[in-house]
């Protein structure tokens, strides 16, 4: 009996040199449609599905392969008695393999302007059918899913027939895309409205589908006894950690990827040039400035202890003077994200400091486009918590002056760069900031006065004349005294304690304007 393989791709990504060696390996080839088309116009010989079958494609090809005789020929089990009768009676010939990868589902409902009619066109149905057919009878077919998959498959077959090994890895393969291509289906689904409008209406669905795919495994996760790997959505949006280039250095650890997403989201908040040194996930300096080169020299007096072995956020491409300030010596950077390097900056940082070898430089492109909406989701024990993403800008018509004195323009200047670096603090979060640079950080205290004090220690002489933002209210009227000390002249904070007249009182006092922002922004 013939060696049949039916292959019905969507993407022909070395299709055609696959097809040949199953050719040359004495298999028959059956296709449909564009694959039929593809194959034959590479040379290779097709029968027709169709002809197989008996029975014409209908309904514009949307029914070609949900026929017996094809389902038939990938369920059957040769060594069973009643397969074996039902393939002799009705004219069956086994598949040995089935090459099958779906519609671009994923692809056309990420395309701006996309129709509902579009996406539905889009949704297949015989190839999900035939590739869980073919994993479910994977002791009998091989299932192939991935161009990828390919020379593993030719290799195993030129040998014999496909091991156990391989069957099965292959069938995972093959569940793992079916029931990532149903999850972005109802996704898409419980995103729209009937008539193709975005809707928020089931954000929250009763049953919650997260689909994502391994990009690479890590050394080890945050301890080196355990083990951990980086993945990534269907379709990450464009500026997102998942999309960045990895462009210099040794491999990126479960760490690495955790502070440098939480560097590019910091610096993403500002339009002028700003760098973020952070340091297990808190800034531990933040600048802005016209002059690149001077942000970084101001974000990294803000704590330049805590700065060795940083991980630093750009949302400039990084220039000469500004890697040459990197590269001073008794400095020692982790990693870089950016969304590109001049070459002169890149040959400096990858051939100049001791570090060289191994700073990581990552670049994206995309990093100042808006962030995208999205979920949060953080694992406990037996479950997901799941939230909105802390995205909404802070409305500065919310925003009120509850003291005696106004803040300056300046202190109101720094009053907003102030609040922006907080959100992305660690609570309980108190910063220190002057001329758009942090001072000091206070961050993940059990009380927001420890945070006050480490924050004031942290910025020394430096604070003076400086702002302090805090992400939560004041309990007390301690925290204010404690800036007052450390020379702050303006605060600000979301209020609502049922302290505030007396937190208000203790800034009259001290000659502190302070302005309440009706938000919180708590960072657990």
């Amino acid at each position: 009996m013939a060696r049949r393989a039916l292959i019905s791709v969507s993407d022909k990504t070395g299709l055609s040199e696959f097809a040949q060696g199953l050719v040359a390996l004495g298999f028959e080839i059956l296709s449909t449609g564009g694959t039929s088309k593809f194959l034959k116009e590479a040379g290779v010989k097709v029968i027709d599905v169709s002809d197989y079958t008996g029975f014409p494609e209908i309904m514009d090809g949307r029914v070609k392969t949900l026929h017996p005789k094809i389902h038939g020929a990938i369920l059957g089990r040769p060594d069973l008695s009643t397969d074996a009768e039902a393939i002799q009676a009705h004219g069956i010939v086994p598949f040995e393999l089935v090459v099958v990868n779906l519609y671009p589902f994923a692809q056309t409902v990420a395309k701006p302007g996309v129709t509902l009619e579009d996406a539905i066109e889009n949704i297949d149905i015989g190839g999900p059918s035939m590739v869980r057919s073919a994993a479910k009878n994977h002791h009998y077919i091989g299932i192939v899913t991935q161009p990828s998959q390919y020379r593993e498959v030719l290799d195993a077959l030129e040998v014999g027939t496909l091991p156990d090994g391989l069957r099965k890895k292959l069938m995972l393969a093959a569940f793992e895309m079916t029931a990532a291509y149903d999850a972005g289906i109802l996704e898409y689904f419980q995103s729209i409205n009937y008539d193709g409008s975005t809707s928020d209406d089931n954000k929250y669905p009763e049953r919650l589908n997260v689909s994502v795919k391994k990009q690479q495994s890590l050394r080890y996760g945050e301890n080196p006894h355990q083990a951990a790997a980086f993945y990534v959505e269907q379709n990450p949006p464009k500026g997102s950690l998942a999309t960045s280039k990895i462009l210099h250095g040794k491999e990126l650890s479960y760490n690495n990827l955790l502070d440098l997403d939480a560097a590019m989201l910091l610096v993403r908040e500002f339009s002028d040039p700003a760098v973020a040194i952070l340091k297990h996930n808190n800034p531990c300096g933040c600048a802005i400035n016209e002059k690149l080169s001077s942000a970084f020299d101001a974000a990294y007096e803000g704590d330049p202890v805590s700065a060795f072995g940083s991980i630093i956020g750009i949302n400039r491409p990084v220039d000469l003077a500004t890697a040459e300030r990197m590269c001073e010596p008794g400095r020692f950077i982790e990693s870089i994200i950016a969304p590109s390097f001049d070459d002169d900056a890149f040959q400096l940082l990858t051939t100049k400091p001791k570090w060289r070898n191994n700073v990581r430089l990552l670049s994206c492109s995309d990093m100042n486009l808006p962030i995208a909406p999205a979920l949060d989701y953080r694992r406990v024990s037996g479950g997901l918590l799941v939230q909105d993403r802390d995205l909404l800008p802070d409305p500065e018509e919310l925003w009120e002056c509850v003291t005696e004195r106004q803040p300056t323009e300046k202190e109101l200047t720094d009053l907003r760069f102030a609040w922006l670096v907080c959100k992305h603090v660690k609570s309980n979060a108190i910063v220190f900031a002057k001329n758009g640079a942090v001072t000091g950080v206070g961050a993940g205290q059990m009380s927001r006065l420890d945070s006050s004090w480490i924050a004031a220690t942290k910025s020394g002489e430096r604070c003076q004349g400086g702002v302090v933002a805090s992400d939560a209210f004041f309990p007390f009227r301690d925290g204010i005294d404690q800036a007052a000390k450390a020379g702050i002249k303006a605060a600000i904070q979301p209020g609502g304690s049922k302290n505030d007249a007396q937190v208000i009182e203790a800034c009259n006092e001290h000659g502190i304007a302070m302005m309440t922002t009706s938000r919180r922004h708590f960072k657990h």
